[in-house]
């Protein structure tokens, strides 16, 4: 919550320009530039008091560590309380763009809380926010590295499990790229008769074992086709049941043993 408001002078929650264009994925420029153009236009309105606007939005000098040599430069930026945030992000548009703005308005009320109660000690002036919030992101984006390295990778699972829906072994191999092993309909097939899942020679080849048929891993359609001189000709299709998808994901990932 921190990385995002901080508190200003009279209890005031605050955010900044350089902290709405880092989480928003913008240029420091862009937002600077979209506020001036609110201002801009609140000058030359009729209907808008630019006094409301100059409570919005304050204009400040901050400074940034230099990347090369130490030392630091001062650089503009503007500190806004909540109703100027509001303002300033209406125009941002996206579904990430939405969630960023719940998650501001979720840190505006939870700052506003604890000031009220008193919870806990927090940085009394913009640049002490904007170091804590620096080292604040930064340990949030390892955090959230070591989450999507972590997260399950079955998630799909659950629906597929309440489903009857079988798939071809092509579609399984995309199922198992999405979820973090790269592979491809030729690799699974070679796998899947390699370990014993799949016939590899004769007349069932490409075709279920009974193994795999008494796990429940797949089933067998046949499709029946008369040519025009009368004769039949049935095809083959082996598709992968939905108890059969989470059991592969699962090797593959290495949920349950290593796929080899």
């Amino acid at each position: 919550m921190r990385d995002l408001v901080f508190q200003g002078k009279n209890n005031q929650v605050l955010t900044s320009s350089l902290l709405v264009a880092e989480k928003f994925g913008k240029r420091h420029v862009e937002v600077l530039d979209a506020v001036r153009e609110l201002i801009a236009k609140a000058e030359k309105s009729t209907f808008v008091e630019n006094q409301k606007l100059n409570k919005m939005f304050a204009l400040i000098e901050q400074e940034i560590p230099m990347p090369v040599g130490g030392g630091v430069k001062k650089a503009p930026a503007y500190v806004m309380n909540r109703d100027g945030f509001t303002l300033l992000v209406m125009g941002f548009t996206g579904e990430k763009a939405l969630q960023f703005k719940l998650d501001y308005i979720e840190a505006f009320n939870k700052m506003e809380a604890m000031i009220k109660s008193g919870g806990f000690q927090i940085p009394g002036s913009f640049k002490e926010a904007l170091l804590l919030a620096a080292h604040q992101q930064e340990q949030i984006e390892c955090q959230q590295k070591q989450l999507e390295t972590n997260k399950p990778k079955v998630l799909f699972a659950e629906a597929v499990s309440t489903s009857q829906r079988c798939c071809l072994v092509s579609e399984l191999a995309k199922i198992i790229s999405q979820n973090g092993v790269t592979i491809g309909q030729n690799r699974l097939f070679t796998w899947m008769r390699k370990n014993g899942y799949l016939c590899n020679k004769g007349q069932y080849y490409n075709q279920p074992t009974q193994k795999a048929m008494e796990l429940g891993l797949f089933e067998i359609k046949k499709t029946t086709i008369t040519k025009p001189n009368g004769d039949v000709i049935v095809n083959t299709t082996s598709k992968v049941t939905g108890k059969g998808q989470i059991y592969f994901v699962n090797r593959f990932i290495g949920k349950d043993n290593n796929h080899g």
